[in-house]
């Protein structure tokens, strides 16, 4: 089985995301990345556009402004000004 990555996203409203998961696709200010279980630790700022959670088969897709990403060897969190769940 392949390891997992936890990731979590916040907006100042509430938690939107908490879990475990394969793989996180964001907007960086430069340029869209991807993250994956063991990756190197980085902070980055986000730009507008759409997070991509991959989950086995499925996706969950939040549109975000804003904020930054934290990635660290627990994980991946990301702090945006504004965040939503597309439906």
């Amino acid at each position: 089985m392949a390891e997992k990555l936890h990731f979590s996203l916040v907006s100042p409203e509430r938690e939107l995301f908490s879990g475990d998961v394969d793989q996180v696709d964001a907007p960086g200010s430069e340029g869209n990345f991807g993250v994956l279980a063991g990756h190197a630790p980085f902070m980055t700022t986000l730009k507008e556009g759409r997070v991509h959670v991959h989950i086995g088969s499925g996706e969950r897709v939040y549109d975000v402004r804003g904020g930054f990403a934290d990635v660290t060897p627990q994980g991946l969190t990301i702090l945006a000004e504004h965040a939503a769940e597309v439906v």
